[in-house]
């Protein structure tokens, strides 16, 4: 579904991707793990527009889109979910539902779409009327992805859902990130949670300062031992 190749990106002299390569096949979760700084956020910033690459390319689908514009990205079905949830917070639930779903034209569907993130998100229906602002930390993570399923993504890019939540709404959000997989929906997460991440993951990627320092299937890099020890606190 998705194939990176070659990826360089810099901010100014700063080489912040060093030639990265990874695909994704439909139907999977991937994740990408690394400390802060290695390049995971701007990987997705890269895939989604963002961030413009200065070499390599980027295949989404047998096409082409390295440094298309994000809003065509949108339309094929690209959606990213950024750090920090960056919803709306003078906007209500209902009105921040909407704005993920702005871009489709097929409005006769809304109420289904509605129905299905109230069903994977029982809580924001309670709040579908409060201003995002006021949802606390959890809740307002679950109406970051519920908006972005709005958008009916075929590949959705989550920037660490897990951040500055309490444990208990981490594992529920890990939990819901894994039904919205077996939905059918495509994902690729990158995430500092290194076990959460590879627990729910098919296929895993460590990146360490804008290189790819090892790939596999999820469960065989979570029994690595320089993974054990630098990401999952082990030994």
């Amino acid at each position: 579904m998705l194939k990176v190749e070659n990826l360089h990106v810099s901010y100014g002299e700063i080489k912040a991707l060093k030639g990265i390569s990874f695909s994704i096949n439909e139907g999977e979760i991937v994740t990408l793990i690394g400390a802060n700084g290695a390049g995971k956020t701007t990987t997705l910033q890269t895939i989604s527009g963002i961030i413009k690459a200065q070499q390599g390319s980027i295949i989404f689908q047998g096409k082409n889109i390295t440094n298309l514009d994000s809003s065509k990205l949108v339309e094929m079905g690209i959606i990213q979910i950024p750090e920090g949830r960056r919803i709306f917070p003078k906007m209500t639930v209902k009105e921040n539902l909407e704005m993920g779903a702005y871009q489709r034209k097929d409005t006769a569907n809304f109420k289904n779409d509605y129905e299905m993130v109230f069903n994977y998100f029982p809580i924001l229906k309670e709040r579908i009327n409060q201003l995002g602002g006021t949802l606390s930390g959890g809740e307002q993570q679950m109406l970051a992805v519920a908006r972005g399923l709005m958008a009916k993504p075929k590949l959705l890019l989550l920037d660490e859902p897990s951040l500055g939540l309490a444990p208990l709404i981490v594992k529920k959000i890990f939990e819901i990130i894994k039904k919205i997989n077996d939905q059918g929906t495509t994902l690729l997460l990158v995430e500092q949670n290194a076990y959460q991440a590879l627990q729910i993951a098919d296929r895993g990627y460590v990146i360490e300062t804008g290189t790819i320092a090892l790939s596999g299937p999820a469960a065989e890099i979570m029994n690595n031992d320089h993974v054990r020890k630098a990401y999952l606190g082990e030994g």
